[in-house]
């Protein structure tokens, strides 16, 4: 099998009070399991089972809703839990440091823009910084797309991964969006985003 449940590289509690531990153990134990044995399910017994996430997503226009859907849910948590740390939060430091300065202009530009489109995708979805032809980009997507999809408006190659679905806050924040993206900010783990900015860059051939 090459698609496995990975466990949580922290305990629930480990990123409060920014994220509590009611809202961790239910949006990792219940709804990114969810989404994991769905698609599961959903390519039992086909060649899916085999084929890698990169691979299934670059033809996911070809595949049934439950694959796309659920497989985008499984690997966006993934990148999601991981782009968190407790000891997360200041500013990235390096080669990616760098390239959001020269991007945006300022860590704080960047900040601004990747909070504003945040607050400004509708519904439920993902915001992401990715990396597309060497160059680093924000961009948002609906549901449980990402932007390794062919079905994605932006393509790209995702580094940093915030969930705006409500189950993602509203325990502690009910409908006050803004609330949970500043919060957020004091977890990021800008050491794992910085290693997926490196892999982005010099992808293995």
């Amino acid at each position: 099998m090459s698609h496995t449940f990975p466990e949580l590289p922290y305990a629930y509690n480990s990123l409060e009070p920014y994220i509590d531990a009611k809202t961790m153990e239910v949006h990792y134990g219940k709804h990114h399991r969810t989404y994991y044995d769905k698609f599961m399910a959903a390519i039992s017994g086909s060649d899916l089972e085999t084929a890698t996430l990169r691979d299934i997503f670059a033809n996911i226009s070809t595949h049934a809703p439950a694959i796309r859907n659920n497989g985008g849910g499984y690997y966006n948590h993934v990148l999601y839990w991981y782009c968190m740390s407790p000891e997360g939060g200041g500013e990235p430091q390096g080669a990616l440091g760098e390239a959001i300065q020269s991007t945006f202009g300022s860590f704080e530009a960047f900040q601004e823009a990747f909070t504003q489109a945040a607050i400004n995708t509708f519904g439920s979805g993902f915001v992401w910084l990715i990396v597309k032809d060497k160059k680093l980009q924000i961009t948002s997507t609906p549901n449980q797309d990402n932007p390794l999809m062919d079905a994605a408006e932006n393509q790209g190659e995702p580094i940093l991964a915030l969930d705006v679905w409500e189950h993602a806050y509203y325990i502690s924040y009910q409908n006050r969006r803004p609330d949970y993206i500043a919060a957020w900010w004091n977890v990021v783990n800008w050491n794992a985003v910085a290693e997926n900015y490196e892999v982005a860059l010099f992808p293995k051939s």
